[in-house]
Formats: C-alpha cells, structure tokens, sequence
C-alpha cells in the first residue's frame, strides 16, 4: 500500500516503484496461463513477450487484453529503460530486453506459407465462436511481411486468428525506436539480434509508410499523424544508427524516407480548426475524432527536444490546449475540481468503448508534455511566442524568464499528477480508464501501458526539478 498522506513527491516515488514492478509483471509472465475455451486455445506467454494486461479477462465484463500487441510492447520495453536509468529496476531490464528480442526474431520465423494451421485452428473453434474467427479469404490476402503489419500475435508466438483491425505500421516503428534507444546501453552480444529486428523494421517502415494503415486505437483505416510522427523519428534514428555503421546506402534511404514524412506530417495542421489533426483520408469517419489523445501520445512517444513536432512546436502546444479544453468541458470529474488538479483526460469527443472516460495514458502523457517543456526550458530554449500557441500561452504564463517559465511547466505537470493521484487507489493498481463522472477505475485492469507511461512521467519529472534546482 502505499501511504496516502505522503507528500507529492514522495507518493510519485512510491508509485513509480509500483508501476515498475507492475511492468516487469507483464514481461515474460511464463508462469500465467490463459485459455480461450470457445477457441480452443490454451496460452502460456513465451519469454520476451509483453501482455497488454496480465489479467485474464474474457469480456466478463473487462476486455480480454491477453495479448502481445506490437505498439503497447514497444511502449513497455521503451519505458524498462526509462526504469533501469532511474534506478527503478536492476540487471533483470536487460534481461527482459535480451528475451523480448529473441520473441520477435521467434515471430519472423511465424509460419509464412499461408498460416497453414487455419484449418485445424477452425476446428477447434465452437460453433458460436466462428464469427469471431478471420476467414479463409482474408488470410490468402497476406502479403510477404504479413507479421509485420498484424496488430498483435499471441504471447505464445501463435498468430491472432480473431477478426481485428489490421494492418498496422506504428507498433513496429515504435520497436524500431524502443531498440535504437537501447542501442548504446546494451553489450554487443545482443547486438546481432537487435540489428536483425531493428534492420527489419526499418526496412517495412519504409515499404509501408504510403499506405494506409489503422489508427491507434484500431477504429479507423487512414493516414494518421501518430503513426507519421513515430515513423519519421524511426527513420530519422535509423539514418543515424546506419550512418555510425558506415552503411550510407540504407542511410541515405532512410533519411529520404524521414524527409518524406515531414512533408505529409506538415498537412495536418488546420488552421481554421486550431489544432493539427489526427487523420486523413478515413472513409466515413468520424470528425469528432479530428482531436485525439494519439497526437498528443506521438510527440511523446516520438520524444523529439525541439523543432517540429515537438513539445516546443506551436502548433502542438496550440492542440494540447484545445484538447484539455475539450475535456475539461466534456467529463464531469474536470468540472468544479480542486484548486490545484489539472484536467483528467481522454481520447476523444463522444468516446463510448467501456466508460468512455479518462484514459491514465492520456493523462500521464499530458503531465509529462509539461515536464518535457521544463526541461526543454530550463536548457535554454524559449517559450515560442506565436498566434496559434496564444491560449496554450495563456493557460502557461510566461513569467519573466525561461526559468520562470519552466517552473510554470513543471507546476502544470503537476497539477495534472494531482489529479492521477486522485484517481489512484492506495494499493497503486493502474487500470485502462477512469470513469469520466465517478472517477472509478474501469476496461482492462493493470493496463501494462498505464504503467509504462507513469515510469516515463516520474523520469521527465525528476530531469526537470533536478535542472530547475540546479
């Protein structure tokens, strides 16, 4: 349990702790068994895979999340580094690095020819379950990379023979990404492997990223700026990870391809609307979806310091501003709140998937947004001072200097931080949502992405009010 009336600090410190620990959970869980009974299936986890939760739920009435889903596992194995630089986990994170890359070279090696245990996968199915099933047709579609572009596989290294949006191009940029950064904190025996998956990766980025693909939340097939964001940082890292192994070829390719995205990236801007939209080109959309929590998740899970699409980007400041207001203005628990909480937020307007309320990721990402912008800040950059960041402005005053402003920034983070506490039961379990009106937590139990992004929220915190104290 952790104390209730510990100080701020002290309480991030105790919950980053728990949500570390809560992470490592979900990584390699080997001894969990979950089982599908009206698929006929029995799931062990294989080490190195990482379940969405560790919970095995059968929509009774929480959603079966039992699953290694490319976009959240590269999240997770991101923020182990994230937890071992600060101490959070020891020698057991590059462990869990070293079996998470040797499951995905396992699901390279994913039965190519068709996915031939179809038919005796069927057979296994109970009758009222075979619309649940994809069908024969959709599997003779599959292209050379089909692996590559499913949404998740089993964390046995079985395919996901259930009907879901597919195909997907962030989660294995995400990897690309998760992999570079560890890069240069891994000993060169695990680097044979990691180039084999990071060389991948890259290579179907740059096949894929002109195609459209579903959007994060597997609701809508388009172009999306989250999936562009994150696939132009990995090219852009993958073009300096191939330069420093004087392969000027694929760096040259992979520069092309980062520059090509930067230009598509540009279109989403709207400057009628006020924000940068979400999507482009989706079919009979929703527009209510025009402003979403993925943008905000893509300059964090993108992590650029500054320039374009970065937490010093007007325009990205300008889309925060008016996501906060959406919600503040939409979910009850925002309305007549304490002094000194921020906003608890979503994904989108008129969201109805379980309570349709505030997402612990959404939320987590906003408060480390500000903590990002303090550092940003307090090394020395300025506070952009342009018409499209004039409420983002208003709602961060400026104050007379750069450091004044950073601790403006780092005040906002927590306010938001606050306001997660609030919502936070003492025993530090981290659900999916939070319900909009009760606060009560609520979808998947111990979303292993809720975790991730509190590890990643502590660590921004901790790099700002150590520089603002410095």
């Amino acid at each position: 349990m952790i104390d209730p009336d510990t100080g701020l600090d002290g309480w991030i410190a105790d919950q980053a702790a728990f949500a570390a620990t809560a992470m490592l959970g979900a990584i390699s869980a080997t001894d969990l068994v979950k089982t599908r009974p009206g698929f006929g299936q029995t799931i062990v986890p294989c080490p190195g895979s990482v379940l969405a939760s560790p919970v095995p739920a059968s929509y009774d009435p929480d959603p079966d999340y039992f699953f290694h889903w490319y976009r959240d596992s590269a999240i997770v194995i991101d923020a182990l580094r994230v937890a071992r630089i600060e101490g959070l986990v020891g020698d057991v994170a590059a462990e869990r690095l070293a079996e998470f890359v040797e499951f995905t070279l396992s699901l390279d090696r994913m039965d190519r020819d068709g996915l031939s245990g179809l038919a005796r996968f069927r057979a296994d199915v109970a009758p009222d379950f075979l619309r649940y099933v994809r069908d024969a047709a959709e599997i003779g579609r599959r292209a050379a990379d089909w692996v590559r572009a499913e949404t998740r596989v089993n964390p046995d290294a079985t395919p996901d023979f259930t009907r879901w949006d597919r195909p997907q191009a962030d989660g294995v940029a995400l990897r690309a990404i998760a992999l570079l950064r560890w890069w240069g904190e891994t000993d060169a025996g695990l680097h044979g492997g990691m180039r084999a998956v990071i060389e991948a990766d890259l290579a179907f980025t740059l096949a894929r990223s002109a195609e459209p693909s579903f959007d994060i939340w597997e609701e809508e097939l388009g172009h999306h700026y989250y999936t562009y964001l994150v696939q132009s940082e990995a090219l852009e890292l993958g073009a300096a990870w191939f330069a420093g192994l004087d392969r000027r070829k694929e760096a040259q390719a992979c520069a092309a391809g980062a520059s090509e995205l930067a230009t598509r990236l540009e279109r989403f801007w709207d400057a009628g609307l006020g924000f940068i939209r979400s999507r482009q080109g989706v079919a009979d959309g929703s527009d209510r979806k025009a402003l979403d929590a993925a943008n905000l998740l893509a300059v964090i899970h993108a992590g650029r310091a500054s320039g374009p699409h970065s937490v010093l980007d007007p325009r990205v400041q300008a889309s925060l501003a008016a996501f906060e207001t959406l919600f503040e203005a939409e979910y009850a628990i925002n309305r007549d709140r304490p002094a000194g909480r921020g906003p608890a937020l979503g994904r989108y307007a008129g969201d109805t998937y379980y309570s349709g309320g505030a997402y612990y990721f959404s939320t987590l990402g906003a408060a480390e947004f500000y903590y990002r912008l303090a550092v940003a800040l307090s090394d020395g950059a300025e506070l952009p001072a342009a018409p499209e960041n004039a409420c983002f402005r208003a709602r961060l005053p400026a104050g007379r200097d750069r450091r004044s402003s950073a601790a403006a920034a780092l005040r906002r983070g927590d306010a938001i931080l606050h306001t997660v506490r609030a919502f936070t039961p003492a025993c530090g379990a981290l659900s999916e949502q939070f319900d909009q009106t009760t606060g009560e937590q609520t979808s998947a139990k111990h979303l292993t992405w809720s975790y991730a992004a509190f590890v990643t929220a502590a660590a921004a915190r901790s790099a700002a009010t150590g520089r603002l104290r410095a």
